[in-house]
């Protein structure tokens, strides 16, 4: 028997200044594109029929127990280090928030292309439907990766014609709905700091800590607020980690794009990198490499430096910067851990760890590897040794530039649970998704509206994510690395 969704409606417990509730666009056809029956039945849904689903995700009737109109979110942020108070919801909104049949935490449904809300500027508040498959790809991808990600959770194309001047136009249409733990942003308390609204400030804080992010909680609102930015570094750090040891750019990293939950989403211009490139961009308008693969973490240092300047009015600068300094020393203990972890190899001390990361990225850089593979490769260790070596990069194992990886991984042991038995590992390359692995599946949609190769793809990540043990749950629950004795 199909288990019954548990609604919510925390959201608007914050009020409407937080929020304008909006009505959905009518969209000519709801054509179901992707439906994620795995988070489906986690949350209760998974017993839709295709008309139901069509309604809610495509239509977005309300479900029961949950908001009577969705809503749009009000936020300002940074958008290339430029503030902008315009901005907010502008195609997109808080549908649903419902809880986690396995774990009980909130979840929020929102959306991506679901029609024009106040905050829309000017646009049409419309998703393509390639933007809607590259999103899909990508959350699905990082997944798979161990990366905390939003999940796509419905992709519905809406039948109509869209003009834009970054694909060849017209185009199809799409709405997207993703499944995520918060949609609170820096950018919402930025807003708020801006406005010099201190009073709704401090209810935002509150609230944050008490949906959220539970270990924030303190005696008083000064010590409250610095333990809530404590807390989001630490979670932002864990992320910025999870991107780099995946090998992916997000391409925007604006303040309206970080999530107090730490939790990666928006997925425009992003990339996963062919090899390793510090200088890497995904945006084609990112023309100072602001957002390239190696200054991410900078970036995501300085967007919190942004959410510690919004909570002075509530604390004060001795209260709040060692909260806020806890950010880059968190980031290098995720690294090492992520890059572990993406190995499947147990700790062996933060000397030899970091001699395990300096050695894998050495050879990374000097021999232009293709970034998976190696990782592929070498999953287990050396007891994966003979594996690779069989493989597509023998000749460059068998390099000097290797030689520095290869005596650290003598340090550790494999973690235990590996499945290097698995189907997967008896590919002679990894399921991966650089720029035109994406486009090769894009085309035949566009094509032929043949969505064969989108389908093959979304099955080889979900293969990978279960020989890798990550699969729905696997990287949303927070438990930060141990800081070295």
């Amino acid at each position: 028997m199909a288990s019954a969704p548990k609604p919510e409606t925390i959201h608007a417990d914050l009020g409407d200044k937080f929020f304008v509730p909006v009505e959905p666009a009518d969209f000519p056809k709801t054509d179901i594109r992707f439906r994620n029956q795995r988070w489906a039945e986690r949350v209760g849904l998974g017993a839709l029929n295709e008309a139901e689903w069509q309604k809610r995700f495509g239509r977005f009737k309300p479900l029961a127990g949950t908001f009577e109109k969705p809503l749009a979110l009000a936020y300002h942020g940074h958008q290339f280090r430029t503030y902008n108070p315009e901005i907010g919801d502008g195609r997109g909104f808080l549908f649903a928030q419902l809880r986690d049949l396995e774990d009980n935490r909130l979840l929020d449904l929102g959306t991506k292309g679901s029609g024009r809300t106040p905050f829309s500027r000017g646009g049409d508040g419309r998703l393509t439907l390639k933007g809607g498959v590259r999103e899909v790809l990508a959350s699905e991808m990082l997944e798979a990766l161990g990366v905390y990600t939003s999940k796509s959770f419905s992709l519905i194309e809406t039948g109509e014609q869209l003009l834009r001047g970054d694909e060849p136009s017209p185009t199809r249409s799409s709405v997207l709905t993703r499944l995520s733990h918060s949609h609170i942003r820096i950018g919402t308390f930025q807003r708020l700091a801006f406005e010099k609204d201190t009073e709704a400030l401090e209810k935002l804080v509150a609230h944050s800590v008490t949906h959220y992010l539970p270990e924030a909680e303190r005696g008083s609102v000064s010590e409250t607020a610095a333990a809530l930015l404590e807390a989001v570094a630490l979670h932002v750090a864990r992320l910025g980690a999870q991107w780099v040891a995946a090998g992916f750019v997000h391409g925007v990293l604006n303040s309206d794009n970080i999530t107090i939950t730490g939790e990666s989403f928006d997925y425009g211009p992003w990339r996963f990198l062919p090899h390793y490139e510090p200088g890497f961009t995904a945006a084609y308008f990112d023309e100072t490499g602001l957002y390239a693969y190696g200054r991410q973490p900078e970036a995501l240092a300085w967007n919190l430096t942004r959410l510690a300047e919004c909570l002075m009015p509530l604390s004060d600068r001795e209260t709040l910067e060692p909260a806020l300094n806890a950010f880059w020393p968190a980031f290098q203990r995720e690294f090492r851990a992520r890059v572990l972890a993406r190995l499947g190899l147990k700790s062996a001390g933060e000397e030899a760890d970091t001699a395990t990361v300096t050695g894998l990225f050495g050879f990374l850089e000097a021999s232009q590897a293709p970034f998976e593979q190696v990782f592929f490769d070498w999953y287990g260790g050396l007891r994966s040794e003979e594996r690779a070596l069989a493989g597509p990069l023998a000749a460059a194992y068998r390099g000097g530039s290797f030689v520095p990886f290869r005596m650290a991984l003598e340090a550790h042991e494999p973690r235990g649970g590996l499945r290097l038995d698995h189907a997967y590992f008896t590919r002679p390359q990894p399921r991966s998704m650089v720029i035109e692995e994406m486009e090769a599946i894009w085309a035949p949609i566009a094509e032929d509206d043949d969505w064969t190769a989108f389908e093959e793809a979304i099955a080889e990540i979900r293969e990978m994510g279960e020989a890798y043990g990550n699969g729905p749950g696997g990287a949303d629950v927070f438990t930060p690395t141990p800081k070295a004795d």
